[in-house]
């Protein structure tokens, strides 16, 4: 069965079209990942109308012949050097309006885009085991990465569970101290925490083919106004050597609003300071400042990709249980 469908891209965002946006967004949500909180409008429109780093966005909307919103499309274009290749790629369909052509129709504008803009690979995430793992197995994505989502319950921590995260948080690592803050990193410690974010250069990615960033003192000042401007909380804890290097760090995004559950971000221990517990001891400080500063938050969610086997024990010892997986697919998209 097939229906009328209309393509709109959509160049300035309004108020009723990231409405639209949200009205398909919940829908597929709702039947695809029951229990994941989708974002709210607010979140949708903020997401939608402020500035990406060092990429743009394209975006596109797909109504039936009476006009309702049918599926959406975005795509991410990198600019950095090393990612200038790649783009990244949502879609939702409304479910009631499946298989009918919408998800074609908009997979199509995707990639004539991307030839457009000359970018060789094409990135999305679905469920496993969901319709949308099915549409790119009919369209030809390749299978990358499979990536385990986590969850740790902090409504559920009894006092054993709590005092275990005090130990942990409070354990001696000599010549190592943790810091914070919320937000932009402080000057005193830019070039450091830039110099430790490179070390998530090396964490798997399976098949992608997702480059490399290059991260200085500017870009993770640029990275934090870009959260803060759509109205999101990035909280980092990091541990800093007594030579000045800061030697890991960990990061959490509290979505605006007053959500129940977070966000896990980056993190990432410096290769000459592996080995040390320092992942477990800076993820459990976290943990406890999480609950002082936010507490209505229940639940942190996190992932990791299937075969990163150290940082899937770390979360495993804090608590952290599986609760379902994903797959990243990639599509190599001819560009000549």
């Amino acid at each position: 069965m097939s229906e009328h469908v209309h393509l709109t891209p959509l160049d300035r965002i309004s108020i009723n079209d990231a409405a639209a946006w949200h009205q398909v967004v919940a829908a597929s949500m709702a039947h695809d990942l029951p229990g994941v909180p989708p974002p709210d409008p607010g979140q949708i429109h903020a997401q939608l109308t402020n500035p990406t780093l060092d990429s743009h966005r394209l975006t596109w909307l797909a109504t039936g012949a009476d006009g309702v919103p049918v599926g959406i499309a975005g795509l991410r274009l990198f600019a950095s050097p090393g990612r200038d290749h790649l783009a990244e790629m949502e879609l939702h369909v409304d479910p009631a309006h499946r298989r009918r052509g919408a998800g074609s129709r908009l997979l199509s504008a995707v990639v004539a885009a991307c030839r457009t803009e000359n970018r060789r690979s094409l990135v999305v995430t679905a469920p496993a085991e969901s319709p949308g793992e099915a549409f790119c197995d009919r369209w030809n994505f390749r299978r990358a990465l499979a990536l385990d989502h986590l969850i740790l319950r902090l409504d559920q921590m009894d006092e054993t569970d709590a005092d275990r995260m005090r130990r942990l948080a409070d354990a001696e690592h000599p010549g190592y101290r943790v810091t914070g803050w919320t937000g932009t990193v402080p000057d005193d410690l830019a070039a450091a925490f830039a110099t430790a974010k490179n070390a998530m250069n090396d964490m798997p990615v399976g098949d992608l083919d997702y480059g490399s960033v290059d991260w200085d003192a500017d870009r993770v000042r640029a990275m934090a106004k870009v959260i803060a401007d759509r109205g999101d909380t990035l909280l980092t804890v990091a541990a800093v050597h007594d030579d000045g290097a800061m030697a890991g760090y960990t990061e959490i995004l509290v979505p605006r609003g007053t959500p129940t559950r977070v966000q896990q971000y980056d993190t990432a221990v410096v290769p000459a300071h592996r080995g040390l517990g320092l992942g477990l001891w800076l993820k459990a400080a976290m943990v406890r400042r999480l609950r002082a500063e936010h507490p209505g938050v229940v639940e942190i969610e996190t992932d990791n990709a299937e075969d990163n086997v150290h940082m899937l024990a770390v979360n495993r010892e804090l608590g952290f249980r599986s609760y379902r997986r994903t797959c990243e697919f990639q599509l190599d998209v001819p560009t000549t």
